[in-house]
């Protein structure tokens, strides 16, 4: 194994570690705005390490370029997302099920 592999490893354990603790977070908080941000901090994190450990095994830039407008794409998604969930939970219209 060469370097760059046992570094694309290394990002892809530290976003397996990232994913987990989210989830974790999910399960383990005790409102629904903890259970929000440990969902959007911890999956963005997760996946921009498993990006970076994607990075290097990728066979051209543009593939590279590809995973890096889909980190993107993930992050303003669930930025939005966790925003208009908490903004609906602020007003406190709508159903309260948790």
């Amino acid at each position: 194994m060469d370097p760059v592999q046992l570094l694309s490893g290394a990002f892809l354990l530290v976003g397996a570690f990232f994913f987990i603790a989210g989830t974790v977070g999910l399960i383990r908080l005790p409102d629904r705005f903890s259970r929000l941000h440990a969902l959007t901090k911890a999956d963005n994190v997760g996946l921009g390490f498993i990006v970076l450990g994607l990075m290097p095994l990728t066979p051209d830039l543009f593939y590279g370029l590809k995973l890096v407008l889909v980190w993107l794409l993930v992050v303003i998604a669930g930025a939005t997302g966790a925003h208009l969930i908490a903004k609906r939970a602020l007003r406190g219209d709508g159903e309260d099920v948790l």
